[in-house]
C-alpha cells in the first residue's frame, strides 16, 4: 500500500513533496543515466536525455522505498514523462535483498503488457532483485491524472464504486479462463497452500485472542477447515477463474480526475494469484463495508460487475454461479482477519475485518455451505 499512500499524500497535501527533499544519494535505478535508458527501451523517451533527477516525495515503509521523481531533460522532450514513481526494496544490514517481491514484479513483466484493457499505471521497467541489488518497479506517475477517492477507512460514494466494480470486471475478464492461467501466468494451487497451514495459525490466533472467539465462531471455523477439501472443489474445476488481485481494498483504486480520459488504475500488485473473481469482490464489500451499507449497496453492484462480464465477452457464468462464488468467498475470508493477526498486522486492521465479515458470513447464509 506504500504507493498508495505516497500519491495520495501528495495529492492532498501539494505542498509537502516541496518541503521534504533529501540530501541521501540517489539511488541506481534514479540514477539520470538509467532512467533515460529506460525510458527509451520502454518508447516513453526518444532522442531527450534525462539530465536532472529531483526527489519531489519519499515514503519508507517495512517493505519498499517509494520516490515520485522529477525529470528534466535535454533534447525535445515530446511526451516524455516530467515525472515517475521509482517502487523499490530495501537492503537488509548484510547488503542483501530483505524480500524479492517476485510477485509484483512478475505482474508488471508478464501481466500487465499482455492486457487488452489497460487498469494499471504503465511500467517503464520491472527489475528482479538480485543477492546484491534490490527489485524495483518504475511507474507512471498518477498524481496530477488520478486520485484515491476517499481517506481510509471511508468508502467511496456509489458512483465512484460503480467505477470501480465495472474496471474490476474489464480486468477480470481480461484472464478468464484465459489458456495462460496456472501455465505460464500464476499457480492454480497457491490457494490451497495458503489453507494448509490456516489450522495452525487458528489454534494460535485463539490462544492469543480468545476472548474474541465465542463457541459459535470457534465452531464456524473448525467446521470451515473440516470441509476445506470439499469447498476446495469450486476451484479444483479450473473453470470460471480468472487473476485477481488479492489486496483489493477500496484504497487500492485510483480513480481517473474530470480532465483526464484514462479510466480507473489499480496499483500494488504483490498478492495476485489465480481464483474466483469474487474473491476481490468479497473483499471490498462483504469484508470492509459495515452490515448497513454493505446491504444497500452489495447486490446492484454485483448486477453492474456481471452485466460488464456479459459486455467484456464472458460466458457460461450467470448471475447465480456469481453469487454461489461470492458466498464462498465470503466464507473464505473469515480466514483473512486470523492471518492478518498472525503477521502482527494493527488490530485496527484485522479486528475491524473480523467484526465486519461476521455480518456478511450470516446475511448471505454462508453457514449452508458447511452443511
Amino acid at each position: 500500500m506504500a504507493t498508495a499512500h505516497l500519491l495520495r499524500h501528495t495529492v492532498e497535501n501539494p505542498c509537502w513533496y516541496g518541503s521534504v527533499m533529501t540530501a541521501d544519494p540517489l539511488p541506481r535505478p534514479a540514477d539520470a543515466e538509467h532512467l533515460t535508458k529506460a525510458l527509451r527501451r520502454s518508447g516513453a523517451v526518444g532522442p531527450a536525455c534525462v539530465s536532472n533527477v529531483a526527489v519531489m516525495s519519499s515514503l519508507k515503509k517495512l517493505r519498499s522505498h517509494t520516490l515520485r521523481l522529477h525529470l528534466d531533460y535535454e533534447g525535445p522532450t515530446g511526451d516524455a514523462p516530467s515525472s515517475v514513481i521509482l517502487k523499490m526494496g530495501h537492503l537488509d544490514s548484510a547488503g542483501h535483498p530483505s524480500n524479492t517481491n517476485d510477485r509484483e514484479i512478475a505482474f508488471y513483466r508478464d501481466i500487465a503488457p499482455a492486457m487488452p484493457a489497460r487498469v494499471v499505471p504503465r511500467c517503464f521497467e520491472a527489475i528482479d532483485a538480485t543477492d546484491s541489488t534490490t527489485w524495483h518497479l518504475l511507474l507512471k506517475d498518477l498524481t496530477d491524472s488520478h486520485f484515491i477517492a476517499t481517506a481510509w477507512p471511508l468508502p467511496p460514494s456509489l458512483e465512484q464504486c460503480e467505477s470501480i466494480v465495472q474496471a474490476w470486471a474489464r480486468f477480470h475478464a481480461a484472464w478468464w479462463d484465459h489458456p495462460r492461467l496456472g501455465v505460464s501466468v500464476g499457480d492454480a494451487t497457491s490457494w490451497e497452500r495458503h489453507l494448509g497451514g490456516f489450522a495452525e495459525r487458528f489454534e494460535c490466533f485463539t490462544d492469543r485472542f480468545g476472548e474474541f472467539m465465542p463457541r459459535e465462531r470457534r465452531d464456524l471455523y473448525e467446521r470451515l477447515i473440516e470441509q476445506t477439501p470439499h469447498l476446495l472443489g469450486r476451484t479444483r474445476t479450473h473453470r470460471n477463474l480468472t487473476v485477481i488481485h488479492g489486496d483489493a481494498h477500496w484504497w487500492n483504486c485510483f480513480l481517473q480526475r474530470p480532465v483526464n480520459s484514462e479510466g480507473v488504475r489499480f496499483i500494488d500488485w504483490e498478492s495476485w494469484h489465480i481464483s474466483t473473481a469474487t474473491m476481490d469482490l468479497a473483499y471490498m464489500m462483504a469484508m470492509l463495508w459495515y452490515p448497513d451499507r454493505r446491504r444497500r449497496m452489495e447486490r446492484p453492484l454485483l448486477d453492474l460487475y456481471h452485466a460488464e462480464l456479459l459486455t467484456r465477452g464472458v460466458s457460461g457464468y450467470d448471475r447465480q454461479a456469481l453469487g454461489d462464488d461470492y458466498r464462498l468467498s465470503a466464507l473464505w475470508l473469515i480466514t483473512r482477519p486470523v492471518a492478518q493477526a498472525m503477521n502482527n498486522i494493527p488490530p485496527g486492521v484485522w479486528w475491524n475485518n473480523l467484526e465486519r465479515i461476521m455480518p456478511a458470513v450470516d446475511d448471505l447464509g454462508c453457514r449452508d455451505l458447511l452443511s
